[in-house]
């Protein structure tokens, strides 16, 4: 038996709940293994808006699987996917030699990504608030006052520095 790499892309209702969508992709993943296919990756990529209604549905929630398994299961796994009711639409396509080159780059780039935002987190700097500022300028005023030099003085700060 050959075995191809292939893709599969899954869109579920998304008026599924976590937990069914689990229980879905459990016994799905179930039936992979079962028939001798390899996963190499899934990816949950969550509820997102259709480009166009599917069955009066304006969201789905989507599933990436990318794995290794015999040409004959392909047509089993698209059947076990057009006759389950919670699937709204499904694509399955053969990866080539480049098409796996491509994915692993791109693992690579955003995991050094990842890597250089965990190195460069932002350093909070103390921005003072209108508050703070007012008060720093209150008693700067207060300071100036001190040393008898009343030329900028308002009046009432004239009557408290002669008290």
């Amino acid at each position: 038996m050959k075995t191809n790499h292939y893709e599969s892309v899954i869109i579920f209702n998304a008026t599924l709940e976590d937990p069914q969508i689990d229980s879905i992709l459990s016994s799905l993943e179930e039936q992979m293994s079962a028939n001798g296919v390899e996963i190499s990756d899934m990816e949950k990529m969550g509820r997102k808006r259709l480009a166009y209604q599917i069955q009066k549905g304006k969201s789905g929630f989507y599933i990436i699987y990318r794995f290794t398994s015999p040409r004959e299961y392909i047509t089993k796994f698209e059947r076990a996917l057009r006759l389950d009711e919670n699937v709204i639409r499904f694509l399955t396509i053969k990866l080539e030699q480049k098409d796996l080159e491509f994915i692993a780059k791109k693992k690579v780039d955003d995991a050094q990504k990842v890597a250089e935002t965990k190195e460069q987190q932002p350093v909070k700097k103390e921005v003072p608030t209108k508050s703070e500022e007012s008060t720093k300028t209150e008693t700067e005023t207060i300071e100036t006052t001190d040393a008898t030099d009343t030329t900028d003085a308002t009046e009432d700060e004239k009557k408290e520095i002669k008290e």
